[in-house]
């Protein structure tokens, strides 16, 4: 799988790649999964967002949050893949360059993640474990997960 990585902070990013990746998060957050939220929260202008191309399209993207932003550990959020590349195992190139651009970033650490319900099994095969009880966002059940 032929993939082009962009990791950009806000200020870096170029209006199309901003576009870009507003658009795929609107495409699965909102519409697919049917749920009205502000997807648009004010903490985009303070984290890095990590991109992957395939093809000339945005196929893939993360948003890597410092520690202190969304909780006091660094975080990923924004974990997506577009609807295209779904089951080429293009989630998990995503989540292992996430935690590592995070490292990169922020230094070795403890990551925690607000993860959908469903996807518990996958972020535990990266090394998250379950931190609480099953929460409600935008109608939606979640999980906080860690990875030590």
């Amino acid at each position: 799988m032929s993939l082009i990585k962009v990791c950009k902070d806000f200020n870096s990013l170029s209006p199309q790649e901003m576009y870009e990746l507003l658009r795929l998060r609107s495409e699965v957050f909102v519409v697919e999964q049917n749920c009205v939220f502000l997807d648009l929260d004010n903490k985009d202008q303070e984290c890095f967002h990590l991109l992957l191309y395939k093809d000339d399209h945005l196929a893939a993207y993360a948003r890597l949050v410092p520690p202190g932003v969304s909780y006091p550990l660094m975080s990923i959020g924004r974990i997506i893949t577009s609807p295209a590349t779904r089951g080429t195992g293009l989630g998990r190139v995503l989540v292992d360059m996430a935690i590592e651009e995070c490292y990169k970033l922020f230094g070795q650490g403890p990551i925690k993640i607000g993860a959908q319900l469903y996807a518990k099994k996958f972020y535990e095969s990266f090394g998250f474990t379950q931190t609480g009880e099953v929460y409600d966002e935008d109608g939606i059940d979640h999980i906080h997960m860690i990875k030590p």
